[in-house]
């Protein structure tokens, strides 16, 4: 591990301390990640083979979920990897650049502190004493959540420290953290039965935050723009919205610890690290061979093999980064005979392609987020899926014929070759899809069953993966794994906000009464979500923006399914949309071109994407008919 200084640190740290803390972060994420791959593979095996359980496997499986949530939190935060909104990559000043980096550590100290105060409340107020999980009291676990944020404020406030040279800025960051959070720590100290004072202190600020709601809201607007991270940006809205409407800032907290122990939420972090793992391991290299023996001869047999490819890897890791990352440099390289604008264009689009193919990260936070069917919302991606995939190839190998791009003669020794060292791979999405869909393995069990079968299939099957390089891509997937779950985190509590003030229900009576026809507001739901889609992450989105469109979708007739889909491939679309598409960033750092190159050579694929858009939208059967099969 690094030896360098905590980022929250004033330098009170020696760097061995430094790096023997960020050796037991890892530790814990590392002993979290097998336990929950572990117990639910246990779990399964025992079931099926003795018809017995493993004891309190669901509620250990969950409460994991939160140490690794928080652990992996204080991790994404340390490398400084949390998700954001880019603008302020147009800035070209490194002194506002050097401003905005202070004003955003300086804000994010101080929601973080406040979240630490709130969730000290919750354990002594919102959990049971002696309430256990398995052999082991709740409170120990719930113990990640205050010390957590807390790490996560320090590390925030790092930053302003090391731009302004005093700890005046940081120390007075935590400090009005603590301030704002006077209402919890009266909670803390004295639980429910607060003497009078302590009741009237906290009736002073949700007074206090009926007048400072609108200035709040938008400082956290500028901030959110400004970079900083979209988790404490949606929490800053939660807490606010909370207190001025006569709510308790602590119930954030609570709707965190909710968020974390969900069930459906394990297969998050462990598709992702299957997906990590097979990006480390010459999978890649192995598949393109194969691909490339089975189609280089078709003309634009390449472009197959990489839209193909991509919608492989992104399909189990979720997010699109990693694809045009891990897979980036190999499928450059094997598609040096097409020009380079075209190349970089076809790598950034394909990036998000196989979000609507099994296992996605995506439809299964859909299917949590509407309580809609996950199969019914799986079998009802398919199409649209191919769809895009098809129409991606089309365009590919039109322009593979333009250039005239010679070809790979087949030969079929070579193919049965190439398919026999790349079988145990190729054979993946069939086993996890048999599993989950034959009602064999529920959806945690077959997470935990990819990751194991990816181990066995690189470490002992092909010794590509040492216990050393498993070290590697558990530090590499970590962030990846905090900065979503984190998200994920803090969008549960504005959620609760927005459920329990009916904002769905006022909404959708006032877009009832505005827009009479379907088809006008699958053309006003289309655009809006492009706009979504280029500015806030996919997952923030899922939770936060898809239960206001639930209720809009039964008025108007929209079947669940239907919405969940055409939510997913606009945002698809909006990874391909500037100003700030999460893949043209990405895509720019891979290949080394400017944003404005990267965007240029981006467009004909996100209009192919727009045209996808528009036919699932207004062609139901697409995404309905294999419904019906199920």
């Amino acid at each position: 591990m690094s030896d360098r200084l905590l980022p929250g640190t004033a330098g009170g740290a020696s760097p061995a301390g430094a790096s023997r803390f960020h050796n037991l972060e890892t530790g814990i994420c590392g002993i979290a990640l097998v336990l929950l791959t572990v117990i639910p593979v246990l779990d399964a095996a025992l079931r099926f083979f003795l018809h017995s359980r493993f004891p309190a496997a669901p509620e250990l499986t969950a409460h994991f979920l939160l140490v690794l949530g928080l652990a992996a939190g204080m991790i994404t935060t340390r490398e400084g990897s949390h998700l954001s909104i880019g603008l302020f990559n147009y800035i070209h000043s490194e002194k506002i650049k050097a401003g905005l980096s202070v004003f955003t550590a300086f804000l994010s100290a101080f929601m973080v502190t406040i979240f630490a105060w709130c969730s000290l409340s919750f354990i002594r107020i919102g959990l049971y004493p002696m309430q256990m999980v398995g052999f082991i009291p709740d409170r120990v676990f719930a113990l990640i959540m205050p010390v957590g944020y807390a790490v996560m404020a320090a590390r925030f406030a790092g930053p302003a420290y090391r731009r302004t040279g005093t700890p005046v800025l940081p120390v007075l960051a935590i400090a009005l953290g603590t301030v704002c959070s006077l209402p919890v720590i009266c909670k803390f100290i004295w639980g429910i039965n607060m003497p009078g004072a302590a009741w009237a202190v906290s009736g002073f600020f949700s007074a206090l935050a009926v007048y400072a709601k609108l200035p709040v809201m938008i400082v956290l607007i500028i901030a959110a723009l400004s970079g900083t991270p979209i988790f404490i940006i949606i929490g800053g809205f939660a807490m606010i919205l909370l207190q001025s409407s006569q709510g308790e800032i602590d119930i954030t907290a609570n709707q965190i610890y909710s968020a974390l122990t969900q069930n459906s939420l394990i297969a998050i972090p462990l598709f992702t690290l299957a997906g990590f793992i097979l990006s480390q391991s010459r999978a890649g290299e192995r598949l393109v061979e194969t691909f490339t023996n089975f189609f280089g001869w078709i003309p634009g047999g390449m472009i197959i093999v990489t839209v193909v490819l991509c919608a492989f890897f992104t399909s189990f890791t979720g997010a699109s980064g990693v694809t045009i990352l891990a897979l980036g440099g190999i499928l450059f390289t094997v598609l040096s005979g097409y020009p380079n604008h075209f190349v970089i264009g076809l790598l950034t689009a394909s990036g998000s392609i196989g979000l609507l193919f099994p296992p996605s990260l995506p439809i299964l936070l859909v299917g949590a987020a509407t309580r809609t069917n996950t199969v019914h919302l799986f079998l009802g991606a398919f199409l649209p899926g191919i769809l895009l995939v098809a129409a991606t190839i089309v365009f590919g190998v039109t322009v593979s014929v333009r250039y005239k791009i010679p070809r790979v003669p087949f030969s079929a020794k070579k193919a049965a070759g190439g398919l026999r060292k790349s079988l145990p791979e190729i054979l993946l999405p069939l086993f996890l899809i048999a599993g989950y869909f034959s009602g064999i393995l529920s959806l945690v069990e077959v997470s935990a069953a990819a990751v194991l079968y990816i181990l066995i299939v690189e470490a002992l099957v092909y010794r590509e993966i040492t216990i050393k390089s498993l070290g590697t891509i558990l530090v590499k997937s970590i962030p990846i794994i905090g900065g979503i779950l984190s998200i994920l985190a803090l969008a549960q509590a504005l959620s609760y906000y927005i459920v329990d003030s009916k904002v769905p229900e006022f909404f959708a009576r006032w877009m009832q009464a505005t827009v009479s026809s379907k088809w006008l507001f699958l053309l006003f739901l289309n655009l809006a979500l492009l706009v979504t889609g280029c500015l806030v992450d996919i997952f923030s989105a899922i939770m936060i923006i898809l239960p206001l469109l639930a209720p809009l979708g039964a008025v108007y007739g929209i079947d669940p399914v239907h919405l969940g889909i055409i939510f997913l491939v606009n945002m698809e679309a909006g990874y391909l949309t500037p100003p700030v598409g999460l893949n043209l960033f990405l895509a720019s750092y891979r290949f080394g071109t400017s944003f404005t190159e990267t965007t240029r050579y981006a467009l004909p694929f996100l209009a192919i994407q727009l045209i996808v858009v528009l036919i699932v939208t207004y062609l139901p059967p697409l995404t309905m008919a294999l419904t019906a099969l199920y």
